[in-house]
């Protein structure tokens, strides 16, 4: 005897159910932050690169290049921020030890001469001709207490 309700034939479900999605664009789920092993977003500086008109056209290299260049710039000034801090006994990098991070490497000034941080302030610095001139008893006494 058969049944009087016709049985629907069941679909294996593939254990990747595609929906449609080609295999690159299932290998894309990652973003190129994620694949390139970075923090900076490759995708928002690529959108701002093309937005900006800089080129008639963008290479898929380009962001990724320019999100490491920036991801390298921020974490050098960080790190010597962070040790700005800690010289001044603080747990929270102000704009002062970002200006002080600065100002105090060769390279990174050179950068950023031309930058004013806002209320970063100016390297201490007295000039030698303004110090107190010593005198023949305090350059004596000074070698003295040396020896």
């Amino acid at each position: 005897m058969e049944s009087s309700s016709p049985s629907k034939p069941t679909k294996k479900k593939s254990s990747s159910s595609s929906k449609g999605k080609t295999k690159k664009s299932e290998a894309s789920g990652k973003s190129r932050s994620f694949r390139s092993g970075l923090q900076f977003p490759v995708g928002r500086i690529h959108r701002h690169l093309k937005d900006g008109r800089y080129a008639a056209r963008v290479g898929a290299g380009a962001p990724v290049y320019l999100a490491a260049v920036l991801e390298y710039l921020s974490a050098e000034i960080l790190e010597l921020a962070g040790n700005a801090s800690r010289d001044n006994k603080k747990l929270r990098i102000i704009p002062r030890h970002i200006q002080l991070a600065i100002r105090n490497d060769e390279e990174l000034n050179k950068l950023l001469g031309d930058v004013t941080i806002a209320s970063g302030g100016v390297l201490p610095n007295i000039h030698v001709q303004l110090l107190p001139k010593k005198s023949k008893k305090d350059v004596e006494s000074s070698l003295s207490q040396e020896v």
